[in-house]
């Protein structure tokens, strides 16, 4: 195994079982090459740690945010903990030049697939849970994704959703989205909408909101997930 010293610097943290930082770092090829230099791959690690950075960050946005509604808390925390964001948090840190990976994933790429950065990320949250605790993990999370605390922090839920598909869309050379209603449920007093974005005849997403207007701005985002997956 090679020296994490420079990795533990970047994340703030330094391990006392650094054997739990390299399995952190292990990817099933590796293990799968290498069974006699390594047993377990970061899966369980990973396991953990999804569940350990949903929880830190669910808890930071209900001190941070008191005005927002349940709905609204999920979309940003979904948005702070998909694959796409943890792997540019893992590309900032490097963290895909010390991943131990197998011949055949080295060749094809494998420290720089989303999947294995963000999956190593999660993993390196477990360790550290692990080996310092709770509170070291919370500090280390908060470290990590300053970035894009702070971003939901200043946009303070003012993404355009629908002003953003529209211009991707028309980059495209395809004509704007549309909207349509497709259910309205509930009493006359307390609606609930279900609306389809679509472009060029292809539903890009569906959402649902209590007015038309937040129903299409939830089918947007969701389509623009989608295009971003």
């Amino acid at each position: 195994m090679g020296d994490l010293t420079a990795l533990q610097k970047t994340i703030g943290v330094s391990f006392r079982d650094i054997s739990l930082l390299e399995m952190a770092l292990l990817h099933t090829s590796y293990v799968n090459e290498n069974p006699t230099l390594a047993r377990n791959s970061n899966e369980r690690l990973e396991f953990l740690g999804d569940a350990i950075l949903g929880c830190v960050v669910a808890e930071r946005l209900y001190q941070d945010f008191p005005e927002l509604a349940e709905g609204e808390m999920t979309k940003i925390r979904s948005a702070l903990v998909r694959r796409d964001t943890l792997a540019r948090v893992a590309r900032v840190i490097k963290l895909g030049d010390y991943l131990y990976l197998g011949k055949g994933e080295e060749a094809t790429g494998g420290r720089q697939k989303l999947a294995n950065l963000s999956c190593a990320l999660e993993a390196v949250i477990a360790a550290v849970y692990l080996d310092r605790g709770l509170e070291a993990a919370r500090e280390c999370i908060f470290r990590l994704l300053s970035d894009a605390f702070s971003k939901v922090s200043s946009l303070n839920l003012g993404i355009d959703y629908k002003s953003q598909l529209q211009e991707i869309i028309q980059s495209r050379q395809q004509p704007a989205p549309t909207y349509r209603t497709v259910r309205v449920t509930g009493p006359d007093h307390d609606q609930m909408f279900t609306v389809e974005v679509l472009a060029s005849g292809v539903v890009l997403g569906r959402g649902s909101g209590k007015s038309k207007k937040l129903a299409e701005t939830d089918a947007a985002r969701v389509a623009l997930e989608r295009l971003y997956r």
